[in-house]
């Protein structure tokens, strides 16, 4: 860590995130340099209309290895894309924008909607969220703590 640098800007290889806005209080994130966007876990992904603005009604799985809790969250639809996962497969998704805590700073971030059941982690932070935000420490774990709402 340099003198400029503060804890504040360190993340290490795991975090733990909130999503207020998708009543999301805690889910556990693998932080991913090599992913460009961010991605949720999402098992039921259902687009609905709200006037003329397009929504999406998706449920997660929160807790890591476990399909006991479920939430059920809606989102306005920003867009469908056509992204490539770790192995090169591409799938067409649906990409919101939410408000995402993590430590003490409070972002807006844009995260893609995918099935991650056979995934440890039920998100991945990308790079676009951190880029010009934060350093990375792959060595280290949980160094924002647990997200202060």
């Amino acid at each position: 860590m340099t003198d400029n640098e503060s804890l504040e800007s360190v993340l290490g290889w795991r975090e733990w995130v909130a999503m207020p806005a998708l009543n999301i209080d805690k889910i556990k994130a693998k932080v991913d340099t090599g992913a460009r966007s961010s991605a949720l876990h999402a098992f039921v992904i259902e687009p609905y209309h709200r006037g003329k603005t397009s929504w999406v009604m998706f449920a997660i799985h929160p807790d890591q290895r476990s399909d006991e809790r479920i939430i059920e969250c809606h989102a306005e639809v920003k867009d469908r894309r056509i992204v490539s996962d770790s192995g090169g497969h591409k799938q067409r998704r649906y990409v919101i924008e939410t408000p995402v805590i993590l430590g003490p700073q409070l972002w807006t971030a844009e995260i893609t909607l995918t099935n991650r059941d056979c995934m440890r982690f039920r998100m991945l932070i990308g790079r676009t969220l951190m880029r010009g935000r934060y350093t990375i420490n792959p060595g280290a774990s949980y160094l924002q703590g647990k997200p202060r709402a």
